[in-house]
């Protein structure tokens, strides 16, 4: 029998503050293909993983640096590609005080999975894309791709504590929230070699 190709599509910001929100730090160590693997059922075929994140520049350093650490980590897995999105600094006002702070948001990612779902499609790279996402902006590339490709699955998980029942209904299959079991089980090795041969050392503020 033919194996079914997955592609999978990890909105990266939307599973960090999943995570953050659970209090699972200590597993943010994430090894994206264990995760995958671990989500597998017989005669599907993992073959690529993509991973949707902006480079957090404006934030502390402590924090800049870890993020760094981890993406350097995910370039040593052969089946992750990291699209990258913006990160950006918006000027706000308390409407009640007045005060003056600066917000930071990440941009694109919902637009970058969208553009890889339908275009991945139309090359036919995979039989279901498996979406890790509870972004609600994604809904209608995944209608999209129900009318236009109707001999593809999109799979979904939520992360842990993030929900949308748009994006649920839109998807072929509720697959559910991704668990402690299946995180807790698919961290990196303590220290990972990089692409450029230097060690690479789970943060201790993530231990």
């Amino acid at each position: 029998m033919k194996s079914d190709r997955l592609i999978f599509y990890i909105d990266g910001f939307n599973l960090y503050f999943g995570l953050k929100s659970r209090g699972w730090r200590k597993y943010y160590w994430l090894d994206l293909e264990q995760m995958c693997s671990r989500l597998l059922r017989p005669n599907q075929e993992l073959v690529k993983i993509r991973y949707f994140t902006a480079r957090i520049n404006q934030s502390p350093e402590d924090k800049r640096k870890r993020q760094q650490t981890y993406l350097e980590a995910l370039e040593t897995l052969p089946l992750v590609q990291i699209h990258y999105g913006a990160y950006l600094a918006t000027p706000q006002k308390c409407i009640k005080c007045s005060h003056e702070f600066t917000k930071y948001s990440e941009k694109r990612s919902d637009v970058n999975i969208a553009v890889k779902l339908i275009t991945d499609a139309m090359e036919n790279l995979y039989d279901s894309a498996v979406l890790i996402s509870a972004d609600s902006d994604l809904t209608p590339a995944v209608e999209a791709i129900g009318k236009h490709f109707p001999s593809k699955r999109i799979r979904l998980f939520f992360p842990p504590e993030r929900s949308s029942v748009s994006l649920r209904n839109a998807c072929h299959i509720y697959c559910g929230v991704l668990n402690k079991t299946t995180v807790s089980r698919s961290q990196l090795p303590h220290t990972v070699i990089s692409k450029a041969g230097h060690p690479l050392t789970r943060p201790v503020h993530w231990s």
